[in-house]
């Protein structure tokens, strides 16, 4: 397959809620029928990320796992029942948050995320930032806190510390933590978990970091003229339709 690089993505400013789930939805599709790098050839679903459109958290994870890939949504196995207990643990739940993966499509073998795979789904990563705009995103483990940080630095040395970082063009509080299957394999790793988590609150009480300069001077693109509507064609046989939205995988939007 020929292998397309992710285009620059130029975010317009958009304040109203509605309007940004609409925008979403449509980055949803984008990515639901995605040809980009060589993963689209092995995928079952694209899993774009679920939750609550307008959530001040965000949690990332390094990409979609088999259930995951089956299934269209994220974190539905085992480290997803403790990730649903330890947001119960500070009043929080699933449908208070939006989870996502650097990547939406599960590597085959669960392999490790190629660097022209992650440099084809940036910008959906990118774009779910500029129109969800959380107030802190959670890493999930190593392999997302290092790349949304760019720096090598590990889990071990990071998790529970708060960094300011722009992603994309919106500034955010990350906040490594470890990946909640560690805890599954570490017993021990549990309790440093719900220390983490035990300071969430405080930091989505904290006032948004300003944000970058160029967002608040990008003009607004004025419509181009609707076309007379034309009769419409009955589709190819064999050529797919462009998907509709679905509910499960949309979450809460």
């Amino acid at each position: 397959m020929v292998v397309v690089s992710a285009p620059e993505y130029h975010p317009s400013v958009v304040s109203d809620a509605a309007e940004r789930r609409e925008q979403l939805k449509q980055v949803y599709l984008e990515a639901s029928a995605c040809t980009r790098c060589a993963l689209a050839e092995t995928r079952t679903t694209v899993v774009f990320g679920a939750g609550n459109a307008d959530a001040d958290l965000m949690f990332v994870g390094e990409a979609p796992g088999a259930n995951e890939d089956k299934q269209g949504l994220p974190f539905v196995g085992q480290a997803g029942r403790l990730l649903d207990k330890l947001l119960g643990e500070i009043g929080l739940e699933r449908a208070d948050v939006f989870i996502a993966n650097v990547l939406k499509c599960r590597p085959p073998g669960n392999r490790d995320p190629r660097p022209q795979e992650i440099e084809s789904c940036r910008d959906y990563l990118h774009r779910q930032v500029d129109l969800i705009e959380p107030r802190v995103i959670c890493t999930l483990g190593n392999f997302s806190t290092k790349l949304l940080r760019g720096d090598p630095t590990g889990i071990s040395r990071l998790h529970g510390q708060p960094e300011v970082h722009v992603l994309g063009h919106r500034a955010v509080r990350l906040y490594p933590i470890y990946h909640p299957a560690a805890a599954l394999y570490t017993p021990s790793m549990l309790e440093t978990l719900r220390a983490d988590f035990a300071r969430l609150p405080e930091l989505l009480a904290t006032d948004p970091p300003p944000q970058p300069e160029a967002l608040e001077a990008v003009p607004e693109i004025e419509p181009e003229p609707t076309p007379e509507p034309e009769a419409a064609e009955a589709p190819v046989p064999g050529e797919p339709m462009e998907p509709e939205p679905s509910p499960d995988q949309l979450g809460l939007f």
